[in-house]
């Protein structure tokens, strides 16, 4: 039996029940297993109880959905409009450590931390499409307040944790817009938006290299 639709509001400010938006980065394949082969042997190895969040649903969250101000078309199309407008550079995520998070909900979130270099990355493009929602008509508080991290397990009796792990990287070279439906851990992703790509090095001619050495002065065995 298919999932019922949920219809979306055509109203500009309002968000339909149930439903959710946000922006994210998503790990690929090879990440998503070592990540969640990394929460399973956190599970074991420290007896966490809680639920695990399923491989296919493993996110990065970059940026939520803005508060209507001044909104002047249907939500998803504000959405996806703002995306459209981004321009950012890809760049690789690392994450490197393991923490417990305050509880929210009477939840206890179990999640991997990204390292400094992909905080920093991920603060400009979060930054970026914080900015492009705004001239669409939707405003994101607290910008600057980021740890990027990827939840792994959610529990309520999850003990307090944090150490460093072996780092798991992939290459962003996207990020999505995530529809999120509330009581259902579902996640439907609605649209992508690549990443430019950083330059690649260019490689080294040792032959032009040796050319273009100054001369040296000629070998003389007097004195």
């Amino acid at each position: 039996m298919e999932a019922p639709v949920i219809p979306i509001s055509s109203n500009p400010a309002e968000l339909a029940a149930g439903i959710n938006y946000f922006f994210a980065l998503l790990p690929d394949d090879a990440a998503r297993r070592a990540i969640a082969d990394m929460g399973e042997r956190f599970r074991k190895s420290h007896r966490l109880a809680g639920s695990p969040v399923g491989v296919d649903n493993l996110h990065l969250t970059l940026c939520p959905m803005g508060k209507p101000a001044g909104l002047r078309q249907p939500l998803e199309d504000a959405l996806l409009a703002a995306a459209g407008e981004v321009r950012a550079q890809g760049f690789v995520a690392t994450l490197d450590s393991a923490m417990r998070f305050s509880a929210r909900d009477e939840q206890f979130p179990f999640v991997l931390c990204a390292d400094g270099a992909t905080t920093a990355a991920a603060l400009e493009l979060r930054k970026a499409v914080a900015a492009a929602q705004l001239r669409a008509g939707l405003q994101v508080s607290g910008v600057s307040s980021f740890l990027p991290h990827v939840a792994v397990l959610h529990g309520q009796a999850i003990d307090a944790i944090e150490e460093s792990v072996v780092a798991i990287q992939w290459r962003v070279s996207e990020f999505v817009l995530i529809r999120s439906f509330f009581g259902q851990c579902r996640y439907e992703v609605v649209g992508r938006w690549p990443l430019t790509l950083p330059p690649e090095p260019e490689p080294l001619d040792l032959l032009a290299e040796m050319a273009n050495l100054p001369d040296l002065p000629a070998w003389s065995d007097e004195e």
